[in-house]
């Protein structure tokens, strides 16, 4: 029997035996109907195997088959480091440098480094010696950057200046026009509870850049939002690498970039791995966008979610405009009623191994979905009313959800089948084996995931 017709026959038991465990407390077939075409199957069998606890008879009966299934569907990612597609921390400063530092401050020790933060005026550089500077509390700011002279901490060199932090925020970046490049920061505490953030960007700290840094085990390795009726809008997060070493033992927040309320965020050639929340609810999002901004950009990142074990427990969604919600006293428009984020795009991300979907849109409206890859994920959601989005040329793995009356308008995407199309989807070796038929170039995406221009017309997905 071919592999597609086991994973066929796996996926009508997983429909039948949800059908009817859902009868017993659901009025109608119709309404268990609706709801499973409107979940993708890894979120059926999780529901199932959760269903079944207690009961020793089905379980007997049930869990094997459903496990199968779910090797079937969630495939394990090969062994060995995936590579990294060139996003990330670079090996060399990133160009252009960062224009309006005009002065020079070397520091060398961990309590000059703090004096520095405290006292460097506009349009100064604090270049930090090669070397290790642990730290157990809190690093603050001390003057507000200016347009055209701002103020940096960095490093001369990326992998020579390494950052312990011991502390549950690492730096509050609280002041505008601040500058952080070429880091190398670990969480090093002994509670996954108590190491928190990297970076804390909050209130008044608008035009903040986060570049070409390596940030390590945290549960929110970047924090973004708002304080005392500030925002800290016009953020920059390029090529950073946020990655953990082990799951996250925390019942808070699992989101290497988190971010709550800020508008006009450009996220942008990042590697974002290993975010796994083994307590608490399980969930854990790669990198969200909530609390009532807009017009955030998510463009040419790679998120994979886990790169081993995919199925073990908890759940793991790539990028959402959304996340899990907001409080509504933590919310921009004071409750979000009307939306999480608007007017945000997602273009030319590769988003793999990930037990849920890939891209995420919940109570968002006016957003862009456009030229993503998505390897071995569930697909894609629309949830919660009244999310609203446009998926146009995605190359995508796994299955399309609109919930609720949540509306997703799909055009020239298509599905992925990783055996055929790419010479090895599951490793990232994403040269076409067979390239699929051209899509129309989109006016809002003119680059692909490398930074090439597109043609007028080209293949779906974030490659050319």
């Amino acid at each position: 029997m071919s592999g597609v017709k086991r994973i066929t026959l796996l996926g009508i038991l997983v429909a039948a035996v949800a059908l009817a465990l859902l009868a017993t407390t659901w009025p109608t077939g119709q309404q268990a109907l609706a709801a499973a075409q409107e979940r993708s199957p890894q979120e059926w069998i999780r529901y199932l195997l959760r269903r079944l606890e207690g009961h020793p008879k089905l379980e007997a009966v049930l869990v094997p088959p459903l496990h199968a299934a779910q090797r079937h569907i969630e495939r394990e990612p090969p062994p060995g480091p995936l590579p990294s597609l060139g996003k990330g921390q670079q090996a060399q400063s990133l160009l252009p440098s960062v224009s309006g530092l005009t002065q020079t401050l070397r520091v060398d020790t961990p309590q000059a480094i703090r004096e520095a933060l405290l006292s460097a005026q506009p349009g100064t550089q604090i270049v930090v010696a090669p070397g290790l500077y642990p730290f157990s509390t809190k690093l603050r700011l001390g003057h507000d950057g200016q347009p055209g002279a701002p103020i940096a901490l960095r490093a001369a060199q990326p992998g020579t200046v390494w950052f312990t932090f011991e502390q549950v925020e690492g730096v509050l970046v609280d002041k505008p026009h601040w500058v952080f490049e070429n880091l190398d920061i670990r969480g090093t505490c002994t509670r996954h509870e108590d190491c928190e953030h990297a970076f804390h960007v909050v209130g008044r700290a608008t035009h903040a850049l986060i570049r070409n840094n390596r940030l390590s085990d945290f549960n929110a390795h970047i924090k973004v939002n708002g304080w005392d009726g500030h925002w800290p809008d016009h953020g920059q997060l390029l090529h950073n690498t946020l990655t953990n070493s082990n799951p996250r033992e925390t019942i808070k927040s699992v989101t290497p970039f988190d971010l709550v309320g800020a508008s006009h965020w450009r996220v942008e050639d990042n590697w974002v791995t290993h975010f796994v929340k083994a307590w608490g609810n399980g969930v854990a999002f790669g990198l969200f966008m909530k609390g009532g901004g807009e017009g955030g950009k998510i463009e040419r990142n790679l998120v994979v979610c886990t790169p081993s074990g995919i199925s073990r427990p908890g759940v793991r969604v790539g990028i959402s405009f959304g996340g899990g919600g907001t409080d509504p006293a933590l919310c921009r428009t004071k409750d979000c009623e009307a939306y999480e984020h608007r007017q945000g795009l997602a273009a030319n991300n590769i988003v793999a191994h990930c037990n849920d979907v890939g891209l995420d849109v919940n109570h968002s409206r006016d957003i862009t979905l456009a030229h993503n890859t998505l390897i071995n994920t569930a697909g894609v959601s629309a949830r919660r009313p009244p999310s609203q989005a446009r998926l146009q040329n995605n190359l995508i793995d796994g299955h399309l959800g609109a919930r609720g009356g949540s509306e997703l308008v799909a055009q020239d995407n298509l599905a992925l089948a990783p055996d055929s199309m790419l010479a090895n989807a599951d490793a990232l070796q994403l040269d076409w084996a067979q390239r699929p038929a051209d899509a129309p170039r989109l006016s809002a995406v003119p680059l692909d995931f490398w930074r090439r221009p597109r043609d007028v017309v080209n293949a779906p997905g974030a490659l050319r």
